[in-house]
């Protein structure tokens, strides 16, 4: 986790705004969504990763920061972090980060922060992305959720028209056979991935819920019938040059989570540190 300052300088979630009206996080989608990825050196992640991340939230707590983001660990792919904030427009982020900036205490404590975690890290990356409604389905809070599949596509140049079908032909699909399915579409903005880059991030409980899904890929293909099936296999071929999927697991140790949450869901409760083993008695 690192700062950030203004627009496009820097990386990270953490986004300040003490002199704003105290904003929880937002119980769907948000417009406008940043996600930071940290990938931690060999030997690196884990507790000792945690540990560090512990300062930025430490940090954002002690100054009853109105700007929260949560965490998500990798559980397959290369071992990594993601960070998520959210906001409802390009102003709100400027706004948090401009009121970051006036904050000295706050800068000094992420500053330090920023220090520590830089000596874990092996590589970061930050996006910017727009959330796309018309895309998506059965979208709504993730407070009771643990764990988030991505999945990441490349769509070829020239070809979005033929993606946004695609994508529309799967929500109507899933639509009709599922009341379970679930994504979030968005598109990318700003980074690496800008340009020509979608993902859907689907919410899970549990990963049992895995088990349940085994057979929506049958049923979609039966309510789609052969017809609606051979077009989207043609504009898969056509507008998709690469997908890839993994599977990220919630850490509230790595969160500022909003009191919103904490009070609906015991989970995104801070846990308190270990008390210190007490001295043995003098003779034992």
């Amino acid at each position: 986790m690192k700062k950030i300052i203004g627009l496009c300088a820097g990386w990270c979630m953490l986004l300040g705004g003490g002199a704003m009206v105290a904003q929880d996080m937002p119980s769907g989608p948000p417009k406008v969504l940043v996600i930071q990825r940290e990938w931690t050196k060999p030997g690196k992640g884990g507790m000792i990763h945690e540990k560090s991340e512990s300062n930025f939230v430490n940090a954002m707590t002690a100054a009853k920061w109105p700007t929260h983001y949560f965490a998500a660990e990798s559980m397959s792919g290369k071992p990594r972090v993601l960070f998520f904030v959210g906001y409802p427009s390009f102003e709100a982020w400027e706004k948090d980060n401009k009121a970051q900036e006036k904050n000295a205490t706050l800068s000094a404590a992420l500053d330090r922060a920023e220090l520590s975690d830089g000596e874990l890290l092996d590589d970061y990356q930050q996006d910017v992305l727009l959330f796309d409604p018309d895309l998506s389905l059965n979208t709504g809070d993730i407070v009771h959720d643990r764990y988030f599949e991505i999945s990441r596509y490349q769509v070829k140049p020239g070809h979005r028209a033929e993606f946004e079908e695609l994508a529309k032909m799967y929500v109507e699909g899933y639509g009709k056979i599922s009341k379970h399915a679930n994504w979030a579409a968005f598109e990318s903005y700003y980074g690496q991935d800008n340009g020509g880059v979608y993902i859907a991030i689907s919410k899970m409980a549990s990963l049992a819920e895995n088990d349940q899904f085994m057979g929506d890929d049958k049923k979609f293909t039966d309510a789609m019938g052969p017809e609606k099936m051979k077009k989207v296999r043609e504009l898969m071929a056509s507008s998709v040059e690469s997908e890839m999927t993994n599977l990220y697991e919630f850490k509230p140790s790595m969160s500022y989570a909003d009191e919103s949450w904490i009070k609906a869901d015991s989970f995104w409760k801070p846990k308190a540190a270990a008390p210190a083993a007490k001295k043995a008695a003098a003779g034992q």
